[in-house]
């Protein structure tokens, strides 16, 4: 190369050096920028299915990265963050499974009581299965035959599902109706279970029954007596390594706007 095709390249080499240098930079500083505003992991108790949804939608709507939010049973994501599960902060349907992991050192600390969670014998539309609050339709319907299937969450990992079992032993009904048991996963679960027509009824979360895209389909809804099983008192904490964006959700929910939805769904607020 000549002295004069040298001058005229000059000034775009030096451009195309200094874009390579400068270029790691950027990327840096844009990767910085993404995990930082990246969303939050949640992990809730699936009572929490269209409650919960509903705050995210509200916390997004004013600009916030949106989290993202895995429904499952309480016991279940206990087990998975003892196992390493990479969640930022959990919802539980029972302050017990946050014990759980407080007594493992697996959180930032106890915690926070966000709920207080209610059961309800709920029945599709034609069901031969009365719902009323003492479960009186259910004794009816259990001594004449007329329950083949009735649906509750595993009780073995699933807290509204141990709540359906204490409250059915409380009514005398827990070994009549054990024959005809189908369990769900979880509380979502077996609210479809009790509402797909294949099954007489179930014990489902008052939060599901009241969500718009459920309610529809009841043929009919009774709140169980708190008296008959103990409280499901409903807790949350930040997992050791949340991330700051969890730590914002995790405030938000304990604000006025989170908590106007929750009551709304038919939870007990603290």
């Amino acid at each position: 190369m000549n002295r004069r095709d040298f001058l005229r390249r000059f000034p775009a080499m030096v451009s195309a050096v200094a874009s390579a240098a400068v270029a790691p930079a950027v990327l840096l500083r844009a990767a910085t920028a993404g995990a930082a505003n990246r969303a939050a992991v949640v992990a809730a108790a699936s009572d929490l299915k269209y409650a919960l949804d509903a705050v995210a939608e509200r916390y997004a709507a004013q600009g916030n990265p949106k989290p993202k939010l895995i429904f499952g049973s309480s016991g279940n994501f206990t087990r998975q963050i003892q196992q390493g599960a990479p969640f930022d902060l959990f919802l539980s349907a029972d302050e017990s499974y946050i014990a759980q992991l407080v007594a493992s050192g697996l959180t930032r600390d106890a915690g926070v009581v966000y709920a207080v969670g209610r059961i309800g014998i709920a029945v599709p539309p034609g069901s031969p299965v009365q719902a009323d609050r003492d479960l009186a339709g259910l004794r009816r319907a259990l001594a004449a035959g007329k329950v083949k299937r009735f649906a509750i969450a595993n009780p073995e990992h699933a807290p509204y599902g141990k709540r359906a079992q204490e409250a059915l032993q409380y009514a005398g009904l827990w070994e009549a109706i054990q024959p005809y048991l189908l369990l769900g996963e979880n509380i979502a679960q077996a609210m479809q279970f009790a509402l797909s027509g294949g099954a007489q009824g179930g014990i489902i979360a008052l939060s599901l029954a009241k969500a718009p895209p459920v309610a529809p389909r009841l043929g009919g809804f009774a709140l169980i007596p708190e008296a008959w099983h103990t409280p499901l008192v409903q807790r949350m904490a930040l997992l050791r390594a949340a991330h700051p964006e969890a730590e914002r959700f995790y405030a938000y929910l304990q604000g006025n706007d989170a908590r106007a939805i929750l009551a709304q769904y038919g939870f007990v607020l603290p």
